[in-house]
C-alpha cells in the first residue's frame, strides 16, 4: 500500500513508522510545510520521499491527514478535490464534529473515514514519533455509515494490523466524550502549571520540592499550544460544559477544606477512588473489537 502522510509529527510520523514496521506500506510519501520537519522525517526514515501536497495525494492508496484541526478543516476538502476515485482519506484529528460537517458537503465524502487514535505524548515533531505509540490503543471511527464499504474496511483493517481496538460513534458523541477524558485533562494541566509558575518565582525551589505526583499531573502542560488551542476552539461548547462541572467540584473541595470538614473530604476522595475500576477496565480490555 502506498501511503501519503500529511503532517509528519508525533502522530503522523508514528503511524508511518508502524506501517513500515508491519510491512503494510510499500512507500511512505510525506508532506510538511515545516522544512525542518521534512528534513528530519527523511533522516529518521519516517518518509521515503517528501513532496508538495498537490503531488503527494495523487496516485496514492491512502492519505492520512495528521495536521492540527484548524488546518485540517481547510485541508480535507482540498485533498478530496485532488484525489482519484480509488484513494481513501483518513484523519487523526482530536475533534470530529466540525471536520465531519465540512466533509459531509463534499461529493467524495464516501472516500473519507473520520478517525481518531486515542494516543499521544506531551512531545511533538518527527523526533517524538515512535512505532509503538499506536499499538494496543483505541481507534475511534465516526459516522461510519457515511464512508464507503471499501474505505471503511481499509481503515478498519489497518487499525487491526496496528493491534488497535476499534470504537464506533457519531462525531458529536466523540467530541462530547473527549471534552471530559482528554481536553479537560490538558486544560487542568495547563492551569496547574500556570498557577505554580505564578506563585513560585524561584524555579530552583519548584524543582527541589516537586515530586512524581506533581510531575505526572503537570506533564501535559508541556503539550504544543499550536495543536491544543484550535482543539479548544473547535470543541468549545463541550469543553465549557466540562469545565463548569470541574470548577464546581474544585469549589466543593475548597469549601470542605475551608470548613475543616475532614469527614466530607474523605467521602469525596473515596468516591474519586472509584476511577481505579474504570481505569482497570481501560488497561485490561476484552479481546473483542
Amino acid at each position: 500500500m502506498k501511503i501519503t502522510v500529511v503532517g509528519v509529527g508525533l502522530l503522523g510520523g508514528s503511524l508511518a513508522l508502524l506501517a513500515k514496521e508491519k510491512g503494510i506500506a510499500s512507500k511512505i510519501i510525506g508532506v510538511d510545510i515545516n522544512p525542518l520537519h521534512a528534513e528530519r522525517a527523511l533522516a529518521l526514515g519516517i518518509a521515503d520521499e517528501m513532496l508538495p501536497l498537490e503531488q503527494a495525494v495523487k496516485n496514492t492508496d491512502l492519505v492520512v491527514l495528521a495536521t492540527s484541526v484548524n488546518i485540517l478543516v481547510k485541508q480535507l476538502p482540498q485533498v478530496l478535490d485532488l484525489i482519484g476515485d480509488h484513494t481513501i482519506v483518513m484523519d487523526l484529528g482530536s475533534t470530529k464534529e466540525l471536520i465531519c460537517q465540512v466533509a459531509d458537503s463534499h461529493p467524495k465524502r464516501n472516500q473519507y473515514v473520520a478517525s481518531h487514535p486515542i494516543a499521544g505524548t506531551e512531545n511533538s515533531g518527527p523526533d517524538a514519533a515512535f512505532p509503538g505509540l499506536l499499538k494496543k490503543k483505541i481507534m475511534i471511527i465516526c459516522d461510519k455509515e457515511k464512508s464507503s464499504k471499501h474505505a471503511l474496511e481499509t481503515v478498519v483493517s489497518l487499525s487491526k494490523q496496528f493491534e488497535m481496538r476499534l470504537s464506533f460513534m457519531h462525531a458529536a458523541e466523540h467530541d462530547r466524550h473527549l471534552a471530559y477524558v482528554s481536553h479537560l485533562s490538558h486544560i487542568s494541566s495547563f492551569a496547574l502549571g500556570i498557577t505554580v509558575l505564578d506563585k513560585e518565582k524561584d524555579e530552583k525551589s519548584i524543582f527541589e520540592m516537586a515530586g512524581s505526583g506533581f510531575s505526572s499531573t503537570v506533564r501535559l502542560a508541556k503539550s504544543s499550544p499550536e495543536m491544543w488551542a484550535p482543539i479548544f476552539t473547535q470543541n468549545k461548547e463541550n469543553i465549557s460544559t466540562a469545565l463548569g462541572a470541574y470548577i464546581r467540584r474544585l469549589q466543593a473541595f475548597k469549601d470542605i477544606i475551608d470548613s475543616n470538614d475532614e469527614t466530607r473530604s474523605k467521602e469525596l476522595m473515596h468516591h474519586a477512588n472509584e476511577i481505579r475500576r474504570v481505569l482497570l477496565g481501560i488497561e485490561n480490555p476484552s479481546q473483542s473489537s
